[in-house]
């Protein structure tokens, strides 16, 4: 088994949809990035490419490559979930948490969960995802962003055995 975390943060814009998961969330900001700043699909990369060894989702998607301006960050685990697929590896489960106080993401976790999980090729019930607030405090507090957290739990097959060196 591996494990991996991942992290993301973003402040919110004007004149931005809010994508979050892969759903399009009623708000009146979205959130500054070069993608579609879906911070929950870029915690969630992180921490599965955490788990396989293969670097972050900057190192993979560059936000200096005019390719991803704007792009679909569901792109970004489809090919995630390719890479794990060549090296071997599957999706036990995953965990997100996002930390929010606007907007409220318990209307959207529903359709958040299935659409993850048919990303990545899961059933539903192995992705749990949850929403807290920061109580007022901080940058989240005061509605300048949000913050999401993600833990994946990857099966390599080898069934508790060392991989051999380069493998």
């Amino acid at each position: 088994m591996r494990i991996g975390h991942g992290y993301d943060a973003h402040p919110f814009v004007e004149g931005r949809s809010l994508v979050l998961g892969g759903v399009r969330i009623p708000h009146d900001r979205g959130l500054a990035a070069h993608s579609d700043g879906d911070a929950v699909i870029h915690a969630l990369c992180d921490s599965l490419m955490g788990a396989a060894g293969l670097g972050d989702i900057g190192t993979h998607f560059p936000n200096s490559d005019a390719n991803f301006k704007d792009a679909d960050s569901m792109l970004f685990l489809k090919r995630v979930m390719q890479r794990l697929g060549e090296r071997g590896l599957r999706v036990v489960n995953v965990d997100i948490t996002i930390l929010a106080q606007q907007p409220r993401i318990a209307p959207h976790a529903t359709a958040m969960r299935r659409r993850l999980a048919a990303t990545m090729g899961v059933s539903e019930d192995r992705v749990g995802l949850k929403a807290s607030t920061t109580e007022g405090m901080g940058f989240i507090g005061r509605e300048e962003g949000l913050a999401v957290y993600a833990v994946a739990l990857l099966d390599d097959g080898l069934d508790g055995e060392t991989a051999p060196p380069g493998g």
